[in-house]
């Protein structure tokens, strides 16, 4: 039997073993809520960042220089940001990066020498450098020294579109198919010129709007060459977004200076489109009567100390209304020789968005329908006349605001010496026309006028014109000719030499 003490001690020690579990339970509980509560350490981030400026590059000075830093990478996959810088350059080099943040800009060296770049790439975490070298030289022209004999392509060897990648040292004849292929430009050395023979030669210079094809001078004065003269009647030849220069040293044929001649005894012919003749000393173009203009557009004439063009008759309808004649050459205007308009459908010469007119040298005959639209403005030569032949007729109907118009080609006086009609056809009409200065020397009959309606049945209708500044009479009518009744009421005379208007009974 247990005592009261012992009885004590035995609830006592339970007492204190309950209290020691709970106590132990408490601080388990603290120990695990203090842990969990915990947050956990942060883990410092370690992206590794590798930049790759690209491959060391060999160009020649002028070339487009295209960096490429594509290759770049993180290595947890963040976004870059790219920025290049040039360490080092020839001392004289002025070049700078198309987009220095890019991670493909470009440059074009301006210096033979090195080029030294640096690309550093960042992320959010980390950052990357990396550098590439480009050299660049300058490479030689070759000489063409000897007539072309065989098909041959010209390629685009130097990238500078300002220095040549062939010199032709001397008088080149091409006797076979020569093809010039974009950007190449070819220099010509002192007095020479390129012929295109017939029989086998021909030319094929298709350049593009960015890379264009040049014919110039060694030296870029203007009358260094002679020029280029077609004798080719092929029709693949063209020539297109192509420029020449410096040309007119010398008569390309007879005594006439020009940077591209058309041989009309072999009919030449040639496509001509988005060209450029420019610093010439000569025309740009001489069109030799039965030289063919296959195709001319939005071609332009500038610094030429002629005109820009000279051509025949027959030609003139190809131009085309967006060309420019009016570029500070020696006569701003198309210059057309003495020549022939011949039978065929009717002939319809327009205006052009520059303003230019037609300069008439010497005869022009017409014998077939010819047609003047509104604004167009024909200037005479001293001497020049315009012959209506039976088989032809002449309708010049303008506007009240654009008129045609036919006057001397320095604005003087009794200075060409006119219209003559001998056609019966009806559609002869001039209308809302101005016809100026003419009756300089005799137009039929010991007799001077601007306008005469000469010949049995030659009929012509002249309505709201105006008859100004002959050297003899403003309209003459020959015996057996006529013209419309109210001829002389509807329209204005002045300042002609003699009467008006004679008609010959």
């Amino acid at each position: 039997m247990k005592t009261k003490k012992q009885t004590f001690q035995h609830h006592s020690t339970q007492f204190l073993t309950a209290a020691a579990s709970r106590w132990l339970l408490l601080l388990l509980t603290g120990f695990f809520l203090t842990t969990a509560c915990k947050e956990k350490p942060e883990v410092e981030p370690n992206d590794s960042v590798t930049a790759k400026a690209g491959d060391d590059q060999s160009v020649q000075v002028g070339q487009v220089v295209t960096l490429d830093g594509s290759a770049s990478a993180s290595s947890e996959g963040k976004p870059l940001t790219y920025q290049w810088t040039i360490l080092r350059k020839p001392a004289k080099s002025t070049v700078s990066l198309s987009d220095a943040t890019s991670f493909k800009p470009t440059f074009k060296p301006d210096e033979v020498g090195e080029y030294e770049l640096e690309l550093t790439v960042t992320s959010p975490n980390g950052k990357g450098t990396d550098k590439v070298l480009v050299i660049a030289s300058v490479a030689e022209p070759l000489a063409i020294n000897a007539n072309i004999t065989v098909k041959t392509t010209l390629v685009d060897r130097i990238a500078n579109p300002d220095l040549p990648d062939y010199i032709v040292t001397k008088n080149i004849d091409v006797n076979h198919e020569l093809t010039i292929n974009p950007g190449v430009v070819i220099a010509f050395e002192r007095d020479v010129r390129m012929n295109v023979n017939d029989n086998g030669g021909l030319l094929i210079a298709k350049g593009e709007a960015a890379s264009k094809i040049k014919f110039v001078g060694v030296q870029k004065t203007k009358g260094y060459w002679v020029g280029i003269a077609l004798y080719s009647g092929s029709n693949a030849n063209v020539l297109e977004y192509a420029e020449v220069s410096h040309a007119g040293s010398r008569a390309i044929y007879s005594t006439t200076k020009a940077a591209l001649f058309f041989s009309g005894g072999s009919k030449a012919q040639m496509a001509i489109k988005n060209s450029a003749f420019t610093d010439n000393d000569g025309y740009g173009i001489y069109i030799y009567p039965e030289g063919i203009l296959r195709e001319f557009a939005e071609n332009g004439f500038r610094n030429n100390t002629e005109a820009g063009i000279l051509l025949d008759a027959a030609n003139v309808a190809k131009l085309d209304y967006f060309t420019t004649f009016k570029g500070n050459n020696g006569r701003n205007v198309v210059e057309v020789t003495p020549s022939n308009l011949k039978n065929g459908a009717e002939v319809v010469w327009g205006g052009f968005a520059d303003k230019a007119p037609y300069r008439i040298n010497g005869e022009l005959t017409v014998d077939t329908g010819w047609k003047l639209n509104p604004s167009v403005t024909l200037e005479m030569n001293r001497d020049a006349v315009i012959r209506i032949n039976t088989s032809g007729y002449l309708s010049a109907i303008g506007t009240t605001k654009d008129k045609v118009i036919f006057t001397s080609a320095d604005g003087s006086a009794a200075y060409w010496r006119g219209i003559i009609c001998y056609s019966a056809d009806p559609k002869t009409v001039l209308e809302n026309a101005e016809v100026r200065n003419a009756g300089g020397n005799i137009i039929v009959s010991a007799k001077k006028a601007n306008i005469a309606i000469w010949g049995t049945k030659a009929t012509m209708t002249i309505k709201n014109t105006k008859i100004s500044g002959s050297g003899g009479y403003g309209i003459l009518i020959g015996y057996g000719s006529s013209a419309n009744a109210d001829l002389t009421t509807a329209n204005t005379f002045e300042s002609n030499a003699q009467t008006n208007v004679l008609i010959e009974k």
